[in-house]
């Protein structure tokens, strides 16, 4: 009887054992994907977000590399022309800088034997259309990293109000449930941050980018008119 005994506690401190590390390898066996899915609905949206983030920082980031795109002696070549009287071949140098400030250029190029002024208004009217284009769906960015942080508090906090429901309907104030459920749910606060501050930092690294462009389109277009009335 005392074998029976012994053997049945000896059985059981092994199947305690045993179960310890499984627990644990299942617990270090959760993936990045399933962890964020147990932040509840709430991630669904704030995921589409983050795709959204992505596809349009790299989409603007390559037009703007393109568009971006300039050539040191660009307005030396234009302004070489103009001396010589090659409207037509300035024209053509413009055109085959595919950027914007080629594209700006060459819509002043085309109201040569107007007055300065309406010059300098074509060129300005130009430069506002690009960097217009510039800033295309920039703005979406703009606006995720307001809502990306809100919609994971609002996760986190709906999550938090389903514990305290849950606990108030068992009466079991266990450290463990409060805990468990908690992390889940404060996986939406940030996840949510996190695409806030992706978004934000996209944002303005994409506006300095248009930023700089803006100022160097300004003093290329001012040598460019200086040199018109040089003539």
């Amino acid at each position: 009887m005392i074998a029976i005994t012994d053997s049945n506690m000896l059985l059981g401190i092994i199947l305690q054992i045993s179960s310890a590390p499984l627990e644990e390898t299942q617990a270090e066996g959760l993936t990045v994907l399933e962890l964020l899915l147990k932040g509840g609905f709430i991630m669904y949206p704030i995921l589409i977000l983050l795709m959204a983030v992505v596809y349009v920082s790299i989409e603007r980031f390559l037009y703007l590399k393109d568009a971006t795109k300039r050539d040191p002696g660009f307005i030396g070549l234009i302004k070489s022309h103009l001396k010589t009287a090659d409207v037509n071949g300035a024209k053509l140098r413009a055109e085959n800088l595919s950027s914007a400030t080629g594209r700006i250029i060459h819509y002043g190029l085309g109201s040569i034997g107007k007055p300065i002024r309406d010059i300098e208004s074509v060129l300005e009217s130009a430069t506002n259309i690009e960097i217009a284009q510039m800033e295309k769906n920039m703005g979406y960015l703009g606006i995720i990293a307001g809502i990306a942080p809100m919609l994971g508090f609002i996760g986190t906090i709906t999550g938090i109000i389903h514990i305290f429901y849950d606990i108030s309907l068992s009466d079991n104030i266990s450290i463990g449930i409060i805990a468990g459920g908690l992390y889940e749910k404060m996986i939406t606060s940030g996840s949510g941050l996190v695409v806030g501050v992706l978004a934000y930092t996209a944002y303005h690294l994409l506006h300095v980018k248009v930023q700089r462009f803006a100022l160097q389109i300004q003093k290329d277009a001012f040598d460019f008119v200086q040199s018109l009335q040089q003539k």
